[in-house]
């Protein structure tokens, strides 16, 4: 009996150590689990989808690391250092967003990037946390639900970067933000009626919008409706997409097996649509697993947020899962024919730079709330 429970004790002990070091290291174990096994089941399909191209792969890995460094040192920072240094973030976005329209590498008819040299930078991604953020910032400042002065400011907040990164044009980035934007006013809480009141502008709007759009964003929605409309034209990607995903039955074709991608019916195979690619060789159980474990991240995350201490890191990380959720779900809804196609990577999953380390700091943030003082134990 003594002997039972010294080994009990032994054992306690040896989990609080290890609880122990992960709260030194600032690092949520389960968060970081998951985001292992995405990344590693991303790379099984990026290899097949770029045709065994090592050096894509070497990328992506490269990115990987600067990424995972970027959220270990976002996640050594506390939260009440965030709440000094979001205003400067923001300002710093539009400031970069202002400087693509001057000076903007132009690629594939859309002038979205800086050119830094060794390396181009997309400041559209970096502001899907940081418009977020800022929102949570000014509303964790006011008296919650926010009255409608509050909620005109916090709108603007939103729409300005939002019109800057349309202009590019790049829609499906800015309709990212508006939406992640929005979440956070959702999250603070908002009366029905002013609800209904928003819910109104949108409609009044959406048909103004229209004659905003460039040709190709409306062939876009034209082809959501109706694919068939010019199925080698604007229709071309989403009906080789849904081929894809179709045909890859309950287990898949099979690693490397793919025909869509492998010859070359498959647009964008490695970037956008690298979702179909899955769906085609691994089936619906790789599609299962692949939900499961976005899933898992995401739960975990909100998890994160509604144990949170106050106002403005509840925001802050619900925000920043809401928007990792939203991207997901737009991706494969975009590749699958349920919502048009908007140009936007499938998280952690796409090969890509900018998105990668965008992320990954999201989750370095979601750490420091876990992982500081600005979380309730239990």
């Amino acid at each position: 009996m003594q002997q039972t429970n010294f080994l009990q004790r032994l054992i306690g002990q040896r989990k609080a150590q290890h609880r122990s070091l992960w709260q030194y290291l600032h690092l949520d174990i389960q968060l970081l689990i998951g985001l292992f096994f995405l990344m590693a089941f991303g790379l099984i399909i990026l290899l097949s989808a770029a045709n065994e191209n090592n050096m894509i792969i070497y990328k992506q890995l490269s990115r990987f690391t600067l990424g995972f460094t970027i959220l270990f040192i976002c996640a050594q920072i506390p939260p009440e250092k965030y709440r000094v240094w979001i205003p400067w973030l923001y300002g710093t976005g539009i400031f970069l967003l202002l400087l693509v329209l001057v000076i903007g590498h132009t690629g594939k008819g859309a002038q979205r990037w800086l050119n830094l040299g060794l390396f181009r930078f997309q400041p559209s991604e970096f502001m899907k946390i940081a418009v977020p953020m800022m929102v949570a910032w000014y509303l964790g400042e006011k008296k919650l639900p926010p009255n409608k002065a509050v909620l005109l400011t916090s709108v603007g907040l939103i729409i300005i970067p939002a019109l800057l990164i349309v202009v590019q044009p790049d829609l499906g980035t800015a309709l990212m933000i508006i939406i992640s934007g929005t979440s956070v006013i959702l999250f603070a809480g908002i009366s029905w009626r002013l609800l209904i009141t928003l819910f109104a502008i949108i409609l009044a709007v959406t048909p103004i919008l229209w004659y905003f759009m460039r040709d190709y964003q409306r062939d876009r929605v034209l082809t959501f409706f109706n694919p068939d409309r010019d199925p080698l034209g604007a229709g071309y990607h989403i009906i080789q997409s849904k081929i894809a995903i179709g045909s890859g039955g309950l287990f898949g074709k099979g690693w490397f097996n793919g025909t869509q991608s492998h010859l070359n019916f498959l647009p964008e195979h490695s970037t956008d649509f690298i979702f179909s690619v899955l769906a085609e060789e691994f089936g619906f159980i790789g599609v299962l697993l692949l939900l499961i474990i976005y899933m898992f991240i995401v739960i975990r995350s909100l998890r994160i947020a509604f144990k949170a201490h106050d106002s403005f890191t509840r925001l802050m990380a619900g925000s920043l899962a809401l928007t990792f959720f939203l991207s997901t779900f737009v991706n494969i809804g975009m590749v699958s024919g349920i919502l048009p196609v908007v140009g936007l990577p499938l998280p952690l999953i796409s090969y890509g730079g900018t998105s990668i380390v965008t992320v990954l700091a999201g989750f370095g943030i979601l750490m420091s709330i876990r992982t500081h003082r600005g979380i309730v134990k239990g």
